[in-house]
Parts: structure tokens; sequence; C-alpha cells
């Protein structure tokens, strides 16, 4: 069945960001996979920087040592994109920051870091944010508490000839607190200490602590993590950005001129800049190659019904692969905000939502196919599904400042998933799996919250950030964005017929921990209040009300 086309071409992009101008030269950044985009580079180098920086806790200022690495191209086409691979962020606190957060009764952490990096050429620049997450660590009984994260980058274009520079700015850590028990600190000692702090440091109560950092002033080369080289020339030694007067303009705005001196210097600046992207792995399906995505007389929809396409890759470790995951119909009861725990420096929203896979009348997703090497020698070729055992429950935390009415938006969606296998080849060669070959319990990720969260289901996180007069970044429930976690794969059951028992070999080339899952989903329809294409904006829903938005799947 072939979805109804939408009323009305979607708009240009192109003009979306013409109109966002003035927001692209305050350098707003949205995150970004790492895809590899390839530039014209030699080769590969290897950057591992150690800073100091100065972290603001309840208890003052405090000494830390954060160590980058990445890898970068060695030269870069101009105009060419390409991403920091490998990136790595290490954030070593001091023993009394650890004294700190066992005040607030935690004997775990999960971090979360957001980095800013200035990107230079010349005499242009723009800001990029490097995010990354950890998983949870202990509390040091003595000593320093290292936090290790990874995450994702955007990608960079050099607009021209000449270095592009990459340099650490500001950090800011987002510290999850755990008691003894798994779960979070207790509200009333973390409000209570925070009023205690100063500082952005002084923590967001509820089991969070937000520690914002600063470059150390004898910080080395103030900053610098890599240079590349960007066109033919000859690139200048790695070193801090000195530029000797202003670059070249690249032409005059393409929409009007600006009010005045300033903002055409503004404009001028803008098109010179470094351009720092969002990826782009690839193009959305047709509408024509997606399932279809509405609700209908066995899904009536409510007031708070929601509906979007969902995408990505999950890699098998053992296989040294991924798994692409064709976009997938996702039916959203959306909840209502409630009042979160009382904070001083925060104005807290929980919203609980509950989600299910659509597609053929089950809770699965539509087939999909994956190759791989078994054994590094043996192509094995399987088609899977994705088949939920309960419904998917999605967590978000809102929490706004008191000072500059910023938010961020931590949202966990816990979806218990068996990975049902429905043909099997091995080099060639088709295996009879039955109908019932399937892993014997949901992926099983390490929950933040075990105690509230019993039980085997995979864990996937997203943060979102909303700055005023900015655009959103990141993942919300509504506009989506990127999804990510860790799975273990369970041993396999049910997989073979006539005598033949097929789990053991399934088992042994997929099954185990460490396999990454990245997960796109697209903006959500409101199906009680429809968002039409219109020649103002691209619109949200067709007009059969199905999601607008098709999402492109990231690695």
């Amino acid at each position: 069945m072939k979805a109804k086309p939408a009323a009305a071409p979607r708009p240009s992009r192109a003009r979306a960001r013409t109109r966002a101008r003035t927001t692209s030269i305050a350098a707003f950044v949205v995150l970004a996979a790492l895809v590899p985009t390839t530039a014209s580079a030699s080769g590969t180098q290897e950057v591992e920087t150690e800073l100091p920086y100065v972290c603001t806790l309840p208890s003052g200022p405090l000494p830390a040592t954060v160590r980058v690495s990445a890898d970068f191209p060695e030269r870069a086409g101009a105009g060419e994109a390409f991403t920091p691979s490998g990136v790595t962020t290490t954030v070593e606190l001091p023993a009394r920051a650890v004294a700190d957060l066992a005040a607030r009764d935690a004997t775990g952490v999960r971090a979360a870091t957001r980095l800013g990096v200035g990107v230079a050429q010349n005499a242009a620049t723009a800001t990029a944010t490097w995010r990354g997450s950890a998983e949870p660590v202990a509390l040091p009984e003595s000593g320093p508490l290292t936090l290790v994260t990874k995450g994702d980058v955007p990608s960079v274009a050099g607009r021209g000839e000449g270095d592009l520079t990459f340099t650490a700015g500001a950090l800011t850590i987002d510290l999850a607190l755990e008691a003894a028990d798994g779960t979070a600190t207790d509200a009333a000692t973390d409000a209570a200490t925070a009023t205690a702090g100063s500082g952005s440091g002084s923590g967001s109560g509820s089991g969070s602590l937000t520690v914002d950092c600063t470059l150390a002033e004898d910080a080395p080369s103030q900053g610098l993590l890599a240079t590349v080289p960007v066109g033919t020339g000859a690139g200048a030694p790695s070193g801090s950005p000195s530029p000797t007067g202003p670059a070249e303009t690249s032409g005059a705005p393409d929409d009007g001129q600006p009010d005045g001196p300033g903002d055409r210097e503004a404009e001028r600046q803008s098109e010179r800049s470094p351009k720092v992207l969002e990826s782009t792995p690839g193009t959305a399906p047709d509408r024509d190659d997606v399932p279809p995505c509405r609700y209908d007389e066995q899904h009536p929809p409510t007031d708070v019904s929601l509906n979007a396409y969902v995408t990505g890759y999950a890699n098998v470790k053992k296989l040294k692969g991924a798994a692409y995951l064709p976009p997938s119909c996702v039916l959203i009861e959306q909840g209502i905000p409630v009042p979160g725990p009382a904070d001083p420096n925060y104005l807290i929203f929980d919203t609980v939502s509950y989600a299910n896979f659509h597609y053929q009348e089950r809770r699965q997703t539509p087939p999909f196919e994956a190759t791989f090497l078994s054994f590094d020698f043996a192509p094995v070729k399987a088609t899977m599904v994705l088949e939920q055992t309960d419904t998917m429950r999605i967590d978000s935390r809102m929490k706004m400042s008191m000072t500059d009415f910023s938010t961020t938006t931590d949202t966990y969606v816990r979806a218990p998933l068996v990975l049902h296998v429905l043909d099997l080849e091995v080099n060639g060669t088709p295996l009879d799996v039955g109908s019932e070959c399937r892993t014997e319990t949901s992926l099983v990720s390490e929950d933040p919250d075990p105690a509230n969260f019993p039980g085997d289901h995979l864990v996937l996180y997203g943060r979102g950030e909303l700055l005023i007069g900015q655009p959103a970044t990141g993942y919300l429930l509504l506009s989506g964005g990127v999804l990510s976690g860790e799975a273990t794969i369970p041993a396999f059951t049910g997989c073979g017929t006539d005598g033949e028992d097929l789990d053991r070999l399934l088992t042994a080339s997929v099954s185990g921990p460490g396999n990454l899952i990245k997960q796109v989903q697209g903006q959500t329809c409101a199906i009680a209040a429809p968002v039409f294409p219109s020649p103002t904006n691209e619109g949200q829903c067709t007009e059969d009300l199905q999601p607008y938005e098709i999402p492109v799947a990231e690695h």
C-alpha cells in the first residue's frame, strides 16, 4: 500500500538556512554523526592533547586535567567536509571533587560532556560543540575521579586555502548521581547542597550536578588541539592561529543588503568562516519505499498521539560490521509534563511517554538484511526484525535555567526488543533457521536507574538543548534527533529445523556485549494539530496524517 503524496512540495532547506543567517553568524551548531565524509587527505594525524582546566564545584573552583584525543586528516581540500573521528574526552577531577559528590550521598556518576571547540581559518572563526557520554563509574575511595566520554562531533569544511585550526574552549560536565542502591540521590539532600554552592557548579539537584570548566590561563598553545592544512599550498606548522589581516570576501549576500556596516561585516565574516556542518551521510528514501505510518481503526489516535519514522545502524561487534535499520514507523502517546523535584536554580518538568513500532499491525520493524564476514572469512547474510515484547517507555526531564532561561532535556528510551532471524545464508548456502529463531531475551543495556527499571531492555539516550533566540539542538521527542546506546546481544534460541541446532553457531558468531546502536528519529506529526507544508514552513504531516520527514540513518 503506497502513501499519498504530500499536499505541497517540500520547501528548499536552503531558503530556511538563508532566513536563519543571523543564527548561523552566531555559529549555532547541531549534533552531527561520526560519518566519514571523505576529505582529500593523504593520511591521518592522531592527536592527544592534555590541558589544564578550572572547574567550579559546590566547594569552589578546583583544578582539573582534560585530555582530548581524536584523529584528523593530514590535509583537506578547500570546501571538502571531514569529521574528526575517535573523539574521546577524558576529565580527571581531584579528590576534593569526589568529596563534593560523596556529600550528596552519591556512590557513582554517569557523565556527559560538552566541549566548545573554536574552528578558525585565516581571520574567520566558527564554533562547534563536541559532545560525549560515558557509562556509569563508581566514586573512588581515594584519589581523583576519571571520566571518559565519547560521542558525536560535527563535520567541518574550510572555505578556501589556509590552515584550519581546532582549539579547546569551555567545557560543561553534566553528572547524573547514583546512590548505593543504583537510584538517583535524594532530592532534598541535593537541594540543600545546591543552596550552599556557588555558580552553575552548584548543581541542578535531584540526582544531578552541572559543572562548568574554563581553560586555564597557562594552557599550552592556548588550547590548540590540531591544525589541518586546507588546499594545495603548504600549511603552516601547528600552533595558535595568527591572522595577519582580513580575509577575502566570497561574495555579496544573496537575499538583500544588511542594515548597516556592522551587519555587512557580519555577513562577510559568516560567508568566509569555516563551515560547521550537520553530517549528511545519504538521502532519505522515497516515501513509496518506506512502510505506511498512520493511525487506523485498530489504533485510533488520541489528543496526544504522535507518529514518526526512525532509522539507524546497530553494530555487531563480533562481526566487525553494522546492520542498517530501515525507516520504521513508531506510534507515540505523549505524556503530560509534571513538576519535577524542587531546585533553586532550575525549573524542572518530567514527562513519561509510551511508544510502539507499527508494521503490518505488529509491534516490530520492517525486515532488514545485513551481510557480515563470520569468523573473518565466511560471508553471512541474515534477514532480521526487531520485535517488541512490551511497550517502549520514554522518560524526559526538562530543566530550565532560572538565570538565562536556557533549557536542557535528557531523554531515555527503554525498549524491550528481541532480535528475530527470518532467513540465513552462509557462503551463499541457505540455512533453514525455522520460524522461532530469536534471542533468548531482549537486547540488554546497562540502565542508569536499575532499581526503578529492572529487567532486560535496550536503553537509548539523547539530550536536547535550547537557547533563547536559537533553534533547538540535539534530541527532543517532538522534533526528533539522534539517540544512542550500547547493548549486549543475548544468546539465540529456537534456530534450526529437522533436528539441526543452529543456536550455538549464531550465539558464537553474534552474541556478546559492546554493540553500539545509533538511532535517528524524524520530526513527529501531531495528529490533533497537524502542521502541513506551506511556502513558509517545511511541514510536519502529510495530508493523510503521516510523518512528513523521513530521517536518514547516521553511522
